[in-house]
């Protein structure tokens, strides 16, 4: 800490007073709306959940850290906006953290560094991210006091670019490059994420999500044998298996679908009334229509949605292949279908704000902690939001801003013999919205 307090930064002066900056602030933290994801942590035992699927593997005699407090501190520094390793080495030290990970934040000791993290990180096994994976499923039921009478599953995958020799790196001709395609799965109703799947770089297909689906959905009916589920993907996901599975499940789904010419063919004469509509017209036209269909790989017809859109003289038609019998071909394409557009804000709060694409270990199985890691992260942001900012303008806040307008107060931490004190600036222009949030997650502990 002595060569940062030597370190000055000199600016213009003021009045003829010379203005200059350094690094010997001390008990100071830049972080400490990281009390709140303290408290919210507390309260949902997330990263107990998480520790509890982990085996310590380390010998005792030379253990300083608990495998809480290495899970603790790099959620939390993720969390904050920090989310390389590399950053233990300098928030180790701060009194914030600290006290997130229940750490005296002037004289107890200091939090863990890169190379203890990263050693952390890249001791984890397989058998040790099955129990994780089961370990946020089971968070995510533990979410709900009652059982829902219904859930959607989002299912979708993502780019995750690679740029080293990380194990099951592959190109993938879509996007140009190598990378990872992690799978991830959210509730479409809440934005709750049930799990995140790391998966090499080619396309995922429905048969391969088949597999993954049938462990999650076994684990859900298990807790909640009544809940109604509806599966919702593009049409990457749409096959044999999938529909299947889901039938046999007793699952509803709607799936994007592909078309070949044989389907395109049934409702062109659609399509042509659209066109004709939409002559002189500046407004895009919509035509709805549902049939039945059976592909030569499927085991019986099924329902297909049918959209004709007209848009600027173009045509945009779309097929949807679904088990819902009862509702309205528009309905489902609308209020059900098009509904999972909500995801993509998901997965980038997930992948964006809280960058869980840095998976450049070079083991597979440590990169698929690091993304659990920050899975980890997203739940407590997304708790955060959805308990301490319901009803104010921040309730659909990104996680970056949660992170910079929230997260981010500058605070001097005083540790006396029987308190510590956080003293936030007073011209902090949101402390309505933080004693909001600190009494709304006091009322939710009692």
């Amino acid at each position: 800490m002595i060569e940062h307090s030597q370190i000055r930064l000199p600016f213009a002066s003021i009045s003829g007073k010379r203005v200059e900056a350094d690094f010997a602030g001390g008990t100071v933290t830049s972080d400490g709306g990281v009390l709140l994801l303290r408290k919210l942590e507390s309260q949902m035992g997330f990263v107990a959940r998480m520790v509890e699927a982990l085996r310590d593997r380390r010998h005792p005699s030379y253990i300083d850290h608990t495998l809480l407090d290495l899970v603790k501190q790099r959620v939390f520094q993720i969390a904050c906006g920090y989310e390389d390793a590399v950053d233990c080495d300098e928030l180790r030290h701060d009194p914030g953290i600290k006290v997130a990970c229940d750490r005296l934040p002037l004289s107890g000791p200091d939090l863990v560094s890169q190379s203890t993290m990263t050693r952390f990180e890249n001791d984890v096994r397989r058998t040790d991210l099955y129990r994780l994976a089961r370990a946020f499923v089971d968070g995510f039921i533990a979410s709900y006091k009652h059982a829902p009478k219904n859930i959607i599953l989002d299912i979708d995958d993502t780019d995750d670019p690679t740029h080293g020799a990380q194990q099951f790196s592959l190109f993938n001709a879509h996007y140009n490059e190598h990378c990872y395609m992690p799978l991830h799965i959210y509730e479409g109703q809440s934005g709750k994420l049930i799990t995140t799947i790391l998966r090499p770089g080619h396309p995922t297909n429905g048969r391969q999500v088949v597999s993954i689906l049938k462990r999650l959905v076994k684990h859900l009916r298990r807790a909640w044998p009544n809940v109604e589920m509806i599966v919702r993907a593009d049409s990457k996901f749409s096959s044999p298996e999938m529909h299947d599975f889901c039938e046999n499940k007793g699952i509803y789904y709607v799936l994007g679908q592909g078309a070949n010419p044989k389907l395109k063919a049934i409702p062109q004469n659609l399509m042509d009334q659209a066109l004709r509509l939409s002559q002189n017209k500046s407004e895009s036209i919509r035509l709805f229509t549902s049939f039945a269909y059976k592909a030569r790989s499927w085991r019986q017809p099924r329902r297909i949605i049918y959209k004709a859109e007209v848009t600027n003289g173009e045509a945009n038609p779309r097929f949807l292949v679904t088990n819902l019998q009862s509702s309205r071909a528009e309905f489902i394409c609308d209020r059900i279908y098009c509904a999972r557009g909500r995801m993509e804000g998901f997965i980038k709060d997930h992948k964006t704000f809280l960058h869980s694409d840095r998976t450049s270990c070079h083991r597979f199985e440590a990169n698929q902690f690091r993304l659990f890691l920050h899975s980890a992260a997203y739940v407590l942001l997304h708790a955060l939001r959805a308990q301490g900012l319901h009803g104010t303008a921040w309730a659909r806040a990104q996680f970056n801003t949660i992170q910079n307008r929230i997260l981010k107060i500058g605070a001097r931490v005083v540790e006396k013999t029987r308190e510590i004190q956080f003293h936030f600036p007073t011209s902090y222009p949101l402390k309505n919205v933080l004693t909001l949030m600190s009494k709304r997650l006091q009322m939710t502990e009692q």
